[in-house]
């Protein structure tokens, strides 16, 4: 049976190299065998602001439910995001925001300070763009970014292991660079990392 891989893009520029990226990690995944589906965060019309906290539910619009049965479809996701002031774009952190709550992703457990991850089962791969070395970015600052999404989401939700990619230095790289970073990306694909 194929595997069910889901591609999440959390650029919200369309003429951003992570578009790209995420063409590279489609074709080889397509090459495997795998069936794909996708999410473009930027073309998804919601409120990204959890305006109430977990404090009053808000109604997800159709596009967040469609994105949630896309989540729950999956084997495998793969986001693809850039790194901006060390965290997430705010449209992506506005998604997980709002779809990531309680009921959907974890259930805390009453009178407890353990939680319910209900998306065990999931594997996931991060795919980021820096620019910065991804040594350093790891050395200097901590890496937040996957900190935030990897260990604080995901695995917090039950999906593990989760893989790091970083690719970059995005400013100054040349065109050869980039067709090795894309021939990576596919390669990551075919083998569905």
């Amino acid at each position: 049976m194929s595997k069910k891989i889901l591609i999440i893009n959390g650029h919200p520029n369309k003429d951003s190299f992570n578009f790209g990226l995420v063409d590279a990690y489609k074709k080889g995944a397509i090459q495997s065998g795998a069936t794909i589906d996708e999410i473009t965060i930027g073309d998804l019309e919601f409120d990204p602001n959890l305006q109430y906290g977990y404090q009053k539910r808000v109604e997800h619009e159709p596009d967040l439910v469609k994105s949630w049965n896309k989540i729950q479809w999956a084997d495998h996701l793969v986001w693809v995001h850039p790194v901006w002031w060390g965290g997430l774009p705010a449209i992506t952190k506005g998604f997980i925001d709002r779809l990531f709550v309680p009921g959907l992703a974890y259930n805390y457990r009453e009178n407890s300070v353990w939680w319910d991850k209900l998306l065990k089962g999931k594997t996931a791969h991060i795919i980021t763009t820096l620019d910065q070395p991804g040594w350093y970015y790891r050395l200097a600052y901590g890496r937040p970014s996957v900190n935030q999404l990897k260990k604080s989401t995901l695995k917090f939700c039950g999906i593990e292991p989760v893989k790091v990619t970083y690719v970059g230095i995005i400013k100054s790289s040349t065109t050869l660079q980039r067709e090795k970073w894309l021939k990576k990306v596919e390669g990551l694909g075919l083998r569905n990392k």
